[in-house]
């Protein structure tokens, strides 16, 4: 999954307007339009590419990096929890594992325990140990971090839409 695809399946889960995701860009830093935003969530659809064998097919008109989304869900915890009165916002340098970051911006934003984060798992059929949860949101660099993997992430926001949108 690229990180086009996290955004969009966020957006659905948890049924984010275009307009509150413009305005979590603004929170987090970063001025864009409603056109950008809606080419950042609209993939390309070519026949001729879709007949080439190496025709990647979650192509969108504006890809995003892991920066732009680290932005997003920065933007998205204020636009949700508020301004953090005495922390600055942390700037970071090159986010190799964003799935891990996605999962830890979203528990923050939403304001989840590890236990409702387990719950949210469960409803889309994956039982991890309290421990592998706490492996994944740990930072990068300690001992015990663990890398989540693409299917984890799409597994929590299957599970968050299920949870939200009901």
């Amino acid at each position: 999954m690229n990180n086009n695809d996290l955004l969009l399946r966020l957006r659905y889960a948890l049924d984010i307007k275009d307009s509150d995701i413009v305005k979590a860009f603004q929170l987090g830093g970063m001025e864009i339009s409603r056109e950008e935003e809606q080419a950042m969530l609209t993939k390309i659809r070519d026949q001729e590419l879709e007949e080439n064998d190496d025709f990647e097919k979650n192509v969108y008109q504006k890809m995003i990096n892991n920066k732009v989304l680290d932005t997003f869900l920065n933007g998205f915890i204020t636009l949700r929890r508020g301004e953090a009165k005495d922390k600055p916002q942390p700037q970071s340098g090159e986010i190799k594992h964003i799935n891990n970051v996605l999962l830890k911006k979203v528990k923050i934003a939403l304001a989840l325990t590890s236990e409702d984060m387990l719950e949210i798992l469960a409803e889309a059929g994956v039982y991890p140990s309290k421990g592998e949860l706490g492996a994944i949101l740990r930072k990068e660099g300690h001992r015990n971090f663990k890398p989540c993997g693409d299917n984890y992430t799409r597994n929590f926001l299957k599970g968050l839409a299920l949870c939200y949108r009901e």
